[in-house]
């Protein structure tokens, strides 16, 4: 929610207005999420929050112009309401987030197994510390990609009969073109959501200096809503609010679902990308890299993929719980029908051509 106006009116009235209409905005899609929720500890949890979106819109409402202007919602909110409507609060978690809602967490986690409600301060975000399952996937899909699509595209160059040093340069143009595209596209996309997230954490801070007690209750609600006795989540609350840095942290990551030192960065991100693609594009390079003959170099190169695909598929079982060696051989099946599809589409144009 945005900042709680002081006494004194504030200096520019269009800030006034913004923040009075973000309010009502923001209790509009709490009680629409509330209409949409079936679990009723969330339903009251959005209610609770729209009612104080609205309070807040009545304290910046004085410094409005008199008659207050009518609100209405904007397209992109009455567009965000109709997805969530169709997908889900939770699927569209990052898009209410990013208008402004609070309390989305409650999708992140519940009881049970290995997601535990906090008990005491040093549960706070224990759930989000271990990211490197996270960061080992993302490195094999990396891989993955780089080798099947070099992979594709040596196979289809050397399909249309070309000399040996032809695929090479081709080869080389698809790693460097591939990675650097993958790289860039990681770091737009890490870069966007950082900043969206430090702005967000940013909004809390300022709320969390302005009307602690307000903020304490937010996270009662949150707790509460994920099955923590009342008094319990008030006591832990009441506990965090009185160290400021505490606070926030815990605010970021249960109403926000944030975990603040985990953020990402961009040319880390960028550049685990670029590595990840090269490393799997340059294997089917190798054979020409050696100077092997067209023929030669072309079913070594199949066979080298193939055998890493096969390779890359029983890695991938560990993530997603399948039989290591059923998950080989459907990742070997799909890059031989690639690299298959990719040759003949080059021997055909090859003939063409020629």
């Amino acid at each position: 929610m945005a900042s709680q106006p002081t006494e004194s009116p504030p200096e520019n009235p269009a800030a006034a207005h913004s923040s009075w209409y973000h309010e009502l905005e923001s209790a509009w899609l709490y009680r629409r999420l509330a209409e949409i929720e079936r679990d009723p500890p969330k339903q009251q949890l959005f209610l609770k929050l729209a009612a104080a979106a609205e309070d807040q819109a009545g304290t910046w409402a004085r410094y409005l112009p008199t008659p207050t202007p009518t609100f209405q919602p904007s397209t992109r909110a009455r567009l965000v309401e109709r997805l969530t409507r169709v997908l889900g609060p939770k699927r569209m978690r990052t898009a209410l987030i990013a208008l402004k809602l609070r309390g989305l967490s409650v999708y992140n986690a519940g009881p049970g197994p290995g997601h535990a409600m906090p008990q005491t301060i040093e549960d706070i975000g224990r759930r989000h510390q271990n990211v490197a399952g996270g960061n080992l996937r993302a490195a094999v899909f990396g891989i993955n990609d780089g080798l099947l699509s070099n992979a594709s595209l040596i196979l289809g160059v050397a399909g249309a009969g070309v000399d040996a040093r032809f695929v090479l340069t081709s080869g080389v143009a698809g790693l460097l073109a591939g990675a650097l595209s993958m790289a860039a596209g990681e770091y737009v996309s890490v870069r966007s959501q950082r900043e969206m997230y430090e702005y967000q954490i940013a909004l809390e801070r300022e709320e969390l200096a302005e009307y602690p007690d307000e903020e304490a209750e937010e996270l009662v609600l949150i707790y509460a809503a994920r099955g923590m006795d009342v008094e319990q989540a008030r006591t832990l609350a009441q506990t965090l609010i009185k160290d400021p840095e505490q606070a926030l942290d815990a605010l970021a990551r249960e109403e926000l679902g944030i975990n603040p030192n985990d953020l990402g960065s961009p040319w880390g991100a960028a550049s685990a990308s670029f590595v990840a693609f090269a490393a799997g594009a340059t294997l089917p390079l190798v054979p020409f890299l050696l100077g092997l003959p067209l023929a030669r170099g072309t079913f070594t190169a199949a066979a080298l993929t193939l055998f890493a695909l096969y390779a890359i598929g029983m890695v991938l079982s560990l993530f997603t719980g399948r039989n290591a060696w059923l998950g080989g051989l459907r990742m070997m099946a799909i890059g031989a029908a690639a690299g298959a599809a990719t040759f003949l589409i080059g021997r055909l144009l090859g003939v063409a051509v020629g």
